[in-house]
């Protein structure tokens, strides 16, 4: 009996070792990563202009890098927040631990003044920062990963126009394994990225439904996070903060499901008709039903580009999933009908 213990002693010590060791390698690891480029974007006018329209009406990058006012329609950025970072992830968004959005102003101490063209493009697409660590994946650097290198570049471009906003975000806490994972998560890119034709309907939207991560806010996620295997765009992600409790809803064209019956014309028409809301003017939400769905952005995408998104969207696999997406709304009473 002793002879017997005393192996599993030294097996369990052996164990340990081996635990402690990895943990040890995780913690000294460096996330795959290549030298940032050495390039300098021209900052020309149609650069700009197209990273504008990019990172306010595709993207959504003023989403997270932005403050809101949270009780208004669409949840619009306050003024004089523009890019200074701060939005926090906590467990309600299935992150396990607290991550806020980097300020991606030019402000030199707090933002990314300091930064050169290289290391943004490389934080975008590839999720290493500055100093090499990884970004946390709530940023979606694995979609823009498949941002084309002159769309990237517009994007740079146009973030060196923003104002500085000196504001200091909080610092991130991640719990134990996960701070050690994520250092797998960043990818260098293999080689050079380019947009499908834009006369290729089918596939220019998919690349512009990736890039405005449709998929990540329409799929259902786990306990951890984790998107559910074989239900894409089914809606179903709850989603609570500031803005109250929503639910992410259908977006497969299933034919219980507004993209299953809408025409292509009447989608362009549902986007476009909050262009004329302004962040100055969006209305205060009715309590329960707003929502996080940035179509004060969206709406200012073209008709064209919007045709793509329908095309494409109409392309994907149907799921029959009902959802309710403002579960915490007082119920609209039915109007009494005369006898």
């Amino acid at each position: 009996m002793r002879k017997l213990l005393k192996i599993i002693g030294i097996t369990l010590l052996f164990v340990a070792g081996l635990i402690a060791a990895g943990v040890s390698y995780l913690a000294m690891k460096k996330p795959a990563m290549r030298p940032p480029s050495t390039e300098i974007i021209e900052r020309t006018p149609q650069r700009v202009a197209r990273g504008k329209y990019l990172v306010e009406h595709v993207a959504d990058c003023m989403g997270c890098h932005s403050d809101h006012d949270f009780d208004r329609f669409g949840i619009p950025v306050k003024a004089g927040t523009r890019g200074q970072g701060g939005f926090t992830f906590t467990k309600d968004f299935g992150v396990p631990g607290v991550v806020a959005a980097q300020n991606i102003t030019s402000d030199a101490q707090t933002g990314v003044g300091n930064w050169t063209d290289g290391e943004i493009l490389r934080a975008i697409r590839e999720g290493v920062r500055r100093d090499g660590t990884a970004l946390f994946p709530m940023m979606p650097y694995q979609k823009f990963r498949k941002m084309s290198d002159e769309d990237a570049r517009s994007v740079v471009a146009y973030l060196r126009t923003l104002p500085p906003v000196h504001n200091q975000v909080p610092t991130r806490k991640l719990d134990f394994p996960v701070n050690l994972f994520i250092k797998s998560a960043p990818q260098p890119l293999a080689g050079p990225v380019s947009a499908p034709d834009p006369s290729n309907h089918l596939a220019y939207g998919e690349y512009l439904v990736t890039i405005a991560g449709c998929e990540e806010c329409h799929t259902p996620h786990d306990d951890h996070g984790q998107q559910l295997a074989g239900m894409a765009y089914a809606g179903g992600w709850e989603m609570k903060g500031p803005w109250g409790r929503v639910v992410s809803p259908n977006i497969t064209p299933d034919t219980d499901t507004y993209f299953g019956r809408a025409t292509k014309e009447e989608f362009i028409a549902r986007v476009k008709a909050f262009e004329s809301m302004s962040e100055a003017d969006a209305p205060v939400a009715e309590k329960g039903r707003n929502t996080i769905m940035p179509w004060l952005g969206f709406s200012g995408m073209t008709e064209s580009d919007l045709g793509a998104i329908y095309d494409y969207m109409k392309t994907v696999k149907p799921i029959r999933n009902k959802v309710n997406p403002f579960p915490d709304a007082v119920p609209v009473k039915s109007a009494r009908m005369p006898n």
